[in-house]
């Protein structure tokens, strides 16, 4: 977001990042450093539903005791907010350090109840994808101020880049959210056994699969309503973009869709999460079109 997005649009009006790449660096290293946390406290609360939906994964509890296992969620989660708090006050916005203990707190809750929750957990976890192409904007904003003098200024400048990070956060929203309902498909059995009330278990399998696809529909038309609205900003048709996003993006959406919609077996519904996988890849990956070709 920052360098391949941000960047090049502030270049075509004469600006320049104005945030200081050490901290830059520390917002992603919080970044990093909390989701770890995150993925450690996860695994520790999921070790019993594990040993039933992915056997040959558990970890702690086995390679890692759970006592090591609390202990590395605390320093990664200690050292991330440190690292975030200092972002935070060195932009001289004290405020942004919520954005970090925030989401520690969140992680550590979905991970000790939202998660079985009806749906809770996996708007969590969405929302969550969905604030990290966001900071990089959160915290570069302060520092571009300087240079709106005027509304007219920020609609020129600013709206442009608010557009493209906000149109990324809700794709990684929405793949998300339907990333994390196919994992819960895959892990109907486990998370029955245990009496976890998610969507599959709730309902059942089938109406699951329905949401997904509506998702994973929605998505599609949303991504070709923004890019129309791009195209149409443009002096000229930009058939790269549209070739990327067709074929490296909807097609493998609408396969994600028959390969769950077809699907008999837990391999099945594996194969579709990590077609959603790669789908985010190529939407990442396009920043690097855009970068060398905006």
């Amino acid at each position: 977001m920052r360098y391949c997005i941000m960047h090049p649009m502030l270049e075509n009006h004469g600006l320049q990042l104005q945030l200081p790449v050490w901290i830059f660096t520390l917002i992603v290293l919080a970044t990093v450093l909390i989701a770890a946390a995150g993925y450690v406290i996860n695994d520790y609360f999921d070790t019993r539903p594990d040993t039933i939906n992915h056997p040959d994964s558990v970890i702690v509890g086995r390679s890692v005791s759970k006592r090591m296992a609390i202990a590395l969620h605390s320093t990664l989660n200690a050292l991330g907010v440190v690292a975030g708090v200092v972002a935070a006050f060195a932009v001289q916005k004290p405020m942004f350090s919520l954005i970090f203990i925030l989401t520690t707190g969140m992680l550590w809750f979905y991970s000790t109840t939202y998660k079985r929750q009806l749906l809770i957990g996996n708007i969590i976890v969405a929302l969550l994808s969905a604030l990290v192409p966001l900071i990089p904007l959160v915290f570069e904003y302060p520092m571009l101020q300087v240079y709106w003098s005027s509304v007219v200024v920020y609609q020129m400048k600013l709206y442009p880049i608010v557009y493209w990070i906000c149109t990324y956060a809700v794709f990684a929203f929405l793949l998300t959210f339907a990333r994390e309902i196919i994992k819960d498909i895959e892990d109907f059995e486990g998370d029955s056994s245990f009496g976890r009330n998610t969507l599959p278990v709730y309902f059942d399998i089938s109406i699951s699969k329905t949401v997904v696809c509506s998702v994973l529909l929605a998505t599609v038309m949303l991504l070709a309503y923004a890019l129309s609205k791009y195209q149409q900003s443009l002096p000229q048709f930009d058939i790269i973009t549209l070739v990327y996003c067709f074929m490296l993006i909807v097609m493998p959406i609408f396969a994600t869709m028959v390969i769950l919609m077809m699907a008999k077996h837990k391999k099945h519904y594996h194969a579709a999460s990590v077609m959603c996988k790669l789908i985010m890849l190529m939407g990442i990956a396009y920043t690097l079109v855009f970068r060398f070709g905006v």
